[in-house]
């Protein structure tokens, strides 16, 4: 699985963003099947249509908004795709007005309960899996970083601890899963941390990794090629005078991700394994040991992608309220589209704004 990794890695974003939506796809289908099958001898209407029509839904919502947001030239350039973008919410609500109106259609008397159970099940199960699927797909336009240093976070984390615990396990740590240990999710913490400082140090010296995935409308196609931002320049650090003493350096030269890393590490190891407990209880509720047998020894998709979901999250939080800014390149291309008399206007705005702060002289401009 390590290897498949670093294959698709080496395959790009597209590639990623398409692993990403068939792991999306096969996740729903396993938890919506765990509720078919403990409900199926209902004989349910329409349990399943309604349920994929809806992750159809739901899919064409988001991924609408995140073409519109990076392909943003193209769609202005393609009259059908500029129509379908500026009546794309409609749209998609009108798409699941008309679920909602089967559903109602389909409610049969004796199962009342059991029908708006069930929606609820869809419901939740599109909010776990679809919504944190589109915002992994977020993160991969921000750099490939922000896509392989959490997932390997959550790796190294399941890793470390099963193997601090298997050798100095000792202590139960939650009754939902009885095999975890004190021992070893302290184990796991520390040695995530030390795994996302190293790995976001060999990453952050390469433009392929840190660099936002772009559309270049030239030449119509995905382009990873930047001049790194300050985030991913090294840049030395001093250290507090209590460490000076132990490991005898003054200053050290660092990457500022390096810093955010320890911060994703973290959460990788002290909250992302309850993404994991999380799955556990809903397993133990349904009395199964697994969401599915896709992978031979290791249960479903879900059962691999139970932390990952929390980890997106929490990634696409932390980017948007520590580190991404104004894209310069994103308000261009919205003014372009506007009308010349609102171009016109915007550009007196910010001409007096410029020439008030003093940074354009009087005699400069139209």
């Amino acid at each position: 699985m390590i290897f498949f990794f670093f294959i698709i890695i080496y395959l790009g974003p597209i590639v990623l963003m398409m692993i990403v939506m068939c792991v999306q796809i096969k996740c729903f289908q396993e938890i919506i099947m765990i509720g078919y099958n403990v409900y199926h001898s209902y004989d349910l209407p329409w349990f399943r249509t309604l349920s994929w029509y809806f992750l159809l839904c739901v899919n064409y919502f988001f991924y609408g908004e995140t073409v519109t947001d990076y392909f943003f030239t193209l769609v202005q350039r393609e009259e059908p795709l500029r129509i379908l973008s500026k009546y794309h919410r409609f749209i998609s609500f009108a798409l699941y007005l008309m679920g909602f109106c089967m559903f109602v259609l389909s409610l049969v008397k004796k199962h009342y309960r059991l029908q708006f159970y069930m929606f609820g099940w869809t419901h939740v199960t599109l909010l776990i899996v679809v919504t944190q699927s589109h915002l992994i797909i977020h993160n991969l336009f921000e750099g490939m970083i922000w896509f392989i240093v959490p997932i390997s976070c959550v790796i190294c984390n399941d890793i470390m601890a099963y193997m601090f615990g298997f050798f100095f396990g000792r202590t139960p740590l939650i009754k939902l899963s009885p095999k975890k240990t004190w021992e070893g999710f302290i184990g796991g913490f520390f040695s995530t941390v030390v795994f996302g400082i190293l790995l976001s140090y060999v990453m952050a010296g390469y433009p392929y990794f840190v660099c936002p995935v772009e559309f270049n409308s030239d030449t119509n196609r995905f382009m990873v090629d930047c001049r790194p931002s300050d985030l991913f320049q090294l840049q030395e650090y001093h250290i507090p005078a209590v460490l000076q003493s132990v490991i005898g350096w003054k200053t050290v030269w660092m990457y500022p991700f390096q810093i955010h890393s320890i911060s994703l590490s973290t959460f990788a190891s002290l909250i992302g394994p309850f993404g994991g407990f999380f799955a556990s209880g809903f397993k133990r509720a349904f009395k199964i040991k697994d969401f599915a047998n896709t992978i031979p020894g290791h249960g479903g998709i879900m059962d691999r992608f139970d932390c990952q979901y929390l980890m997106a999250t929490f990634v696409n939080v932390y980017i948007a309220s520590f580190i991404r800014g104004p894209n310069p390149s994103k308000l261009i291309q919205q003014f372009l589209t506007l009308r010349p008399d609102q171009q016109i206007h915007i550009f007196n705005t910010l001409k007096a704004h410029l020439t008030e702060r003093g940074m354009l002289g009087n005699g400069e401009g139209v």
